[in-house]
């Protein structure tokens, strides 16, 4: 995993580099540190492709072959190239070129199976299966499906990097308790129950659902903010993502 570039989102920060600005000001030109953080944002988004090439009817193997060759395609050419009216968000820009992909390359890809010996992203095909079925029962777009699966993603990279963070201060079972309490309105168990469980007053442990839910939505607007090219979008795009959660 590539470093993460500090983001702040605060009013007023004209200049702010993310990934989406970094790819961006490298235009058509592949240079290292470009295409590390597409790299990135393309490891952390590309489930949502798949469930979007999936909603438009094809199989799971032709599906798996198809986001394959898209993704060594995308990331072995001038992918910037005939797509500028997306270029401010990264979800936006990476949707329309699948679907210019998906227009004008389905029988090249078929063809030349997952690539070829371009290169390519190693993927988790049966857990990406897996977690198409389990999402299937909701009866969404291709487009639907694939802003609902983004935000998925985004907040399971999020929760990740809180994960992360409570392991490296020593606090990992403290997380492993409270997390519920970050993804769903009412948890299992009370604040009071676990008190009990980690050895705390009711007290500390709100407070320190109120400190990680602080950090939590810090996490939640810099991972958006990568993939956008003026962060003042943040607000918008964060609007827009769970908006795609109401049926």
């Amino acid at each position: 995993m590539t470093t993460e570039t500090p983001v702040s989102t605060a009013p007023g920060d004209l200049f702010v580099t993310t990934h989406w600005t970094v790819v961006l000001a490298a235009g058509r030109r592949h240079t290292p540190q470009a295409d590390r953080a597409l790299e990135e944002l393309c490891r952390t988004y590309w489930y949502p492709l798949y469930a979007y090439v999936r909603r438009r009817g094809h199989s799971r193997e032709d599906a798996e072959d198809l986001t394959q060759a898209f993704f060594a395609r995308f990331l072995a050419k001038n992918y910037l190239e005939g797509l500028s009216a997306e270029r401010g968000r990264f979800r936006a820009f990476l949707l329309a070129a699948l679907k210019h992909f998906l227009a004008n390359e389905w029988d090249r890809a078929r063809a030349q199976k997952r690539g070829g010996g371009a290169p390519h992203l190693s993927l988790d095909w049966q857990t990406a299966d897996t977690q198409f079925q389990l999402a299937a029962a909701h009866e969404l777009s291709p487009d639907r499906a694939f802003d609902r699966e983004w935000a998925l993603a985004l907040l399971a990279k999020v929760l990740e990097r809180l994960r992360a963070e409570c392991e490296i201060e020593g606090r990992a079972r403290q997380f492993a308790e409270l997390r519920p309490f970050l993804t769903t309105d009412v948890p299992e168990m009370s604040h009071a129950e676990v008190a009990r469980r980690l050895g705390l007053d009711e007290t500390a442990v709100r407070v320190a659902v109120h400190r990680l839910r602080k950090r939590y939505r810090q996490l939640l607007r810099q991972e958006i903010a990568q993939t956008l090219s003026d962060t003042a979008m943040v607000d918008e795009e964060l609007r827009a993502l769970f908006g795609a959660f109401r049926e």
